[in-house]
């Protein structure tokens, strides 16, 4: 270390902006989420009741939140699942020796770029009932006219698709680098074994891909359950009959609508812990399978 920076406080000093980084935006409101998780907070005198585990037992006691759980999981897992699927199979065709593959593999990165209020407002314009284009397309090719305002079915099915979007382009630029370390030695040998193309994807192509693929099921897990309010917020409010009221978008209700801070924070506290111990659980089983040579 010495020998790289000739002052020894160097190092701490370019990590502290970093640092404060994090200690601003993330642990000081986490202490104070947990703080707020124990009080009934007033919102008109900002006077706070000390309710213990009050809140916690409240929620765990609450239909409506359970349902929001069970809607998060299942949305959750739709999600993750149907985009690393997804994300996977679009890399393998970009990964192609074909005219013109750079200009359409920069074109699957363009929806990562947009915020996910954008996207859902350019999945909400596309199926909106009365004018959107994808809902006339479906009218005059199948008869039907779904709803999405009106289904709740089918407005999450329309989210999940629409969070499946916002992250393709991240997907799929892993998916696409870790192809192409592959090292084609291995794919010809199989070729000259007799192995077939999905024999080789099967037993090559996806098992050196484990890292990745481990690395995006995290990173979509945390997008699914962490970063979708401002496309949920956008689409559907939670609607139709709260069939999309995820447990972020439950959160911002109790806390910034029902002013409720306390119940609000205790919340946040629990989607914490879940993930958390969801992430966990991820590494403990699915990263047994991870092949890294």
């Amino acid at each position: 270390m010495e020998g790289r920076f000739p002052n020894r406080w160097l190092p701490y000093v370019l990590l502290l902006p970093s640092v404060a980084i994090v200690v601003v935006f993330l642990l000081i409101p986490a202490i104070q989420a947990l703080y707020l998780s124990f009080f009934e907070v007033s919102p008109f005198g900002g006077r706070a009741n000390f309710v213990g585990l009050g809140n916690f037992r409240e929620l765990l006691a609450s239909g409506e939140y359970l349902h929001s759980l069970r809607v998060s999981l299942l949305f959750a897992a739709a999600a993750v699942l149907c985009g690393l699927a997804v994300s996977l199979g679009i890399a393998v065709l970009a990964n192609q020796r074909i005219p013109g593959i750079t200009l359409y593999r920069t074109a699957l990165l363009w929806p990562y770029a947009l915020s996910p209020a954008v996207a859902g407002t350019v999945w909400a314009m596309l199926f909106y009932p009365s004018t959107g284009l994808m809902t006339f397309l479906i009218r005059i090719t199948t008869g039907l006219s779904p709803n999405w305002m009106m289904d709740g079915s089918y407005a999450l099915a329309l989210a999940i698709a629409a969070a499946v979007w916002k992250m393709l382009g991240f997907n799929i630029i892993f998916f696409l680098a870790g192809l192409q370390g592959i090292p084609g030695e291995l794919l010809e040998a199989a070729k000259v074994d007799g192995a077939t193309a999905r024999q080789s994807f099967w037993r090559i192509t996806f098992p050196l891909l484990s890292p990745m693929t481990f690395f995006l099921l995290v990173m979509n897990s945390l997008y699914a359950f962490f970063e979708v309010f401002g496309l949920i917020d956008v689409m559907t409010q939670g609607g139709p009959g709260r069939a999309t009221d995820l447990l972020i978008y439950k959160l911002y209700r109790d806390g910034f609508v029902s002013i409720r801070w306390g119940f609000a924070s205790a919340q946040s506290i629990l989607l914490f812990v879940m993930v958390g111990l969801l992430t966990l659980v991820q590494f403990r089983y699915a990263g047994r399978r991870v092949f890294y040579s």
